[in-house]
């Protein structure tokens, strides 16, 4: 006799994105991976910036960009070049950026 937990409606993170935004393959599917990926950047951006003890502007004249596009970074609301990417991470948090890419079949 197995007990029931009333969990009978959870379902799987993977399948909620199946049903939210298709298979994987799918236009709105790889979209919202994309955007995801941009979204984990701007929060690691901002979580560093935090840790530092830098407030945005900082961060931008250390970096020589604006406060406005690093705020537009954190919230997501603009692509960044890895060039860019790169200043910030180097000039602005004195670190260096490791790239670890990794190719899947979709």
């Amino acid at each position: 006799m197995s007990k029931k937990t009333g969990n009978e409606k959870l379902t799987s993170f993977a399948t909620h994105l199946d049903e939210q935004y298709g298979v994987r393959g799918s236009l709105a599917r790889e979209q919202y991976e994309s955007e995801f990926d941009a979204f984990k950047l701007g929060a690691m951006i901002q979580e560093l910036r935090v840790e530092q003890g830098l407030t945005q502007e900082q961060l931008a004249q250390k970096c020589g960009t604006t406060k406005t596009y690093i705020s537009r970074i954190e919230n997501n609301a603009s692509d960044i070049r890895l060039s860019t990417l790169m200043r910030i991470i180097n000039q602005g948090f004195g670190r260096h950026l490791k790239l670890n890419i990794s190719v899947v079949d979709q």
